[in-house]
């Protein structure tokens, strides 16, 4: 290698220390409100996670009851307590941008190719040290298998791609690492199908929508009706959010009841679609209203019985005011069909989601209820990107003058 080439390697490679260490400080904020994480190993990709468990503490932000009153978690979204998730579905991602850097400047500076067949089995003592590594980066338990396959031809020069396969409970998934040739760097390259992202292939098929039906950027919310995060993110979007962009957006909500920690969330997700099958509008309304009455479905005294007989009771009279055929609308709430509702849920999770609300603006996701710049942010740039301006941003409040010996009024909060 040339001293320029060199040069431009040393650079590549810190500039990917500095963005690693960003990455991992991101994620240590990230997760500051869930369980500690063993300090030093690399993160694992959560969002995609299907074929089994590994550790990986989620997120606890809701609020819980207990015999002296709720606790509130902090953070700004409703997540299940896991303890564990399960290997990513697309591939792991190990030792992720320095390796990237360096390995691209590689396959840049050398050519890629496919290379000369490797020697054979890896010899016990280098079978072990990779067995450690990919234990130590990923935390592990001692109940999981990592069997280290037979290298095999690559495709980027210097390196020969290495199967590891990591078990647990009876269920595998073969993960291809790549091995230098010289065997003394291990290194994880993740691909990525733009033309099959399902973030981009949100099923919104029925569902009823807010604001203009033909508009270039769509906010596409998974909402659990029992959920305060996701009643904080309603009173966002509606109605200063969609007041401020208009005809600009359509909004969609998608079936997403957290059960574990949310008792009557399916249910209401089953009545509020029972509504949408007859009128858009009556199920918007039934919607609002359980965002703003969230407390007064549970209860001082949580009685499940005595919730689900009061949303069914919300669900008919929001269809008397409606309109709506009331035998089809009885038949639907005593029936209790969640089949719609876990096509959402595998949706959701096929998507990746642990929490509530997320949402994804035109594909751009949102994890939590986040404060409402960043929300028109994210709207801007979709708009931006389909050729649309953006709406200039709301002039401040005036703050109202105060009179001698009065007192200032309070702020109102969301």
């Amino acid at each position: 290698m040339t001293a320029s080439a060199a040069a431009i390697d040393w650079q590549l490679c810190a500039e990917a220390s500095r963005l690693e260490a960003l990455s991992k400080l991101q994620y240590t904020r990230t997760m500051a409100c869930g369980q500690n994480r063993a300090s030093g190993a690399n993160s694992l990709d959560a969002r995609a996670m299907t074929d089994f468990r590994l550790p990986f503490w989620v997120r606890c932000v809701h609020p819980i009851q207990s015999s002296g009153g709720v606790i509130w978690g902090i953070g700004t979204e409703c997540a299940p307590p896991r303890s564990r998730v399960s290997l990513p579905e697309r591939t792991l991602n190990l030792l992720r941008f320095n390796f990237l850097a360096c390995l691209l400047l590689v396959c840049l500076a050398a050519g890629c190719k496919a290379q000369s067949n490797p020697a054979g089995p890896l010899d016990a003592n280098l079978t072990r040290r990779v067995q450690v590594m990919v234990r130590s980066q990923y935390s592990l338990p001692p109940d999981y298998t990592v069997a280290v396959g037979t290298p095999q031809p690559g495709d980027i020069a210097g390196y020969n791609k290495l199967p590891i396969t990591i078990s647990h409970n009876g269920k595998s998934q073969v993960v291809n690492f790549l091995l230098s040739t010289d065997n003394t760097k291990l290194a994880r390259l993740e691909a990525f199908n733009l033309a099959a992202d399902p973030a981009f292939n949100i099923d919104i098929g029925g569902r009823p929508a807010r604001g203009n039906p033909d508009a270039k950027v769509t906010i596409i919310n998974f909402d659990d009706l029992e959920c305060p995060f996701c009643a904080r993110m309603h009173a966002e979007l509606f109605p200063s959010t969609l007041g401020r962009y208009q005809n600009l957006v359509r909004i969609v909500y998608k079936d997403f009841p957290l059960t574990q920690i949310h008792p009557w969330a399916m249910h209401a997700a089953v009545d509020a679609d029972c509504l949408s099958a007859q009128n858009g509008t009556v199920y918007w309304n039934y919607v609002d209203y359980l965002h703003a009455h969230n407390d007064e479905i549970t209860g001082q005294n949580p009685n499940l019985k005595r919730s689900f007989d009061q949303l069914d009771t919300l669900a008919r009279n929001e269809g008397t005011v409606g309109k709506l055929d009331a035998k089809q609308l009885d038949a639907c709430i005593a029936k209790q069909d969640e089949t719609n509702v876990r096509k959402s849920l595998a949706e959701a999770d096929a998507l990746g989601i642990q929490g509530a609300p997320a949402l994804f603006v035109n594909g751009e996701r949102i994890d939590g209820a986040v404060p409402e710049p960043q929300v028109w942010a994210v709207i801007d740039r979709a708009l931006q990107a389909a050729g649309e301006t953006p709406p200039p941003l709301p002039a401040p409040t005036a703050p109202v003058p105060v009179a001698p010996g009065q007192k200032a009024p309070a702020a109102s909060g969301k």
